[in-house]
């Protein structure tokens, strides 16, 4: 009963407080009587959502299907990286701080020159999708490597196992969470690079595109509202990665129940 009343919680109280933050909004725009031009209320926010709602939906496929696919060069990129630089003292050494000092270029200033490298399309969104992406995806994959269980090696290496054995059965079991956190921790940042990457790449369709679109019309609310699906779109990936990564690693859960009582 009282992890159905958590589970529950987690739910409710997040619900109620964006209920209350929409209701400030509004009394705000009512009471300051700010123009719509400058903030739209929630209301109009709203309208725009069903009015829009077929140009919402089809913009949205096309960010989708950037975002997934992104998403998935990230992890075969991100997850090779991280085996590389947890086997490799040297690529450690070598790689791991170039990793950091990319993160301190803007994606702002990424979004531009990748479309002077590969031209207007598809291409410089996904890659730069898969930029914004990579870095969580290493960063916390290697994190779970550490936290492999040296007894268990050496157990391994008793029954005289392979490295790709000792890698499949031991290793590999411990990154996985590293892993799905990563992961999920990129479908939240990829929207960033999603926005960017349409908004320079020349594109004529997607949630980037209609966003600039939008704002360059001085049409606010249809902007607000264009932010609302990228946001619901990002929280639903989030949601149905933890929902995977519940069924993959049930035993993982169940380790973070038990220290949690």
């Amino acid at each position: 009963m009282s992890g159905a009343i958590r589970r529950n919680a987690s739910w409710l109280l997040p619900a109620l407080a964006l209920l209350l933050l929409l209701g400030m909004w509004q009394l705000y725009v009512e009471i300051t009587g700010v123009s719509s031009l400058v903030l739209p209320s929630p209301h109009d926010v709203l309208r725009a959502l069903v009015n829009d709602r077929g140009t919402l939906l089809r913009n949205l496929s096309r960010t989708a299907l950037e975002i997934v696919c992104g998403i998935l060069v990230a992890v075969a990129f991100g997850f090779a990286a991280a085996v590389l630089i947890h086997y490799s003292t040297l690529a450690r050494r070598a790689l791991y701080p170039l990793l950091v000092a990319s993160q301190a270029v803007p994606v702002v200033i990424l979004a531009p020159v990748l479309v002077l490298w590969l031209n207007f399309g598809l291409r410089p969104v996904l890659i730069l999708i898969a930029l914004v992406c990579f870095f969580p995806i290493v960063v916390t994959t290697l994190a779970g490597f550490e936290t492999v269980d040296p007894e268990l090696l050496k157990l391994m290496v008793t029954f005289d196992a392979s490295r790709w054995q000792r890698f499949r059965r031991v290793e590999l079991p411990s990154a996985m969470p590293g892993l799905l956190t990563g992961i999920k921790l990129a479908a939240v940042f990829s929207v960033i690079g999603a926005v960017f990457g349409e908004q320079d790449s020349g594109s004529g369709s997607g949630l980037g595109y209609l966003l600039n679109a939008t704002l360059n019309n001085l049409e606010p609310a249809e902007a607000f509202a264009t932010v609302c699906v990228l946001s619901a779109f990002a929280i639903l990936l989030f949601v149905l990665l933890t929902v995977a990564e519940r069924r993959m690693l049930p035993w993982a859960y169940q380790m973070k129940e038990i220290q949690s009582r």
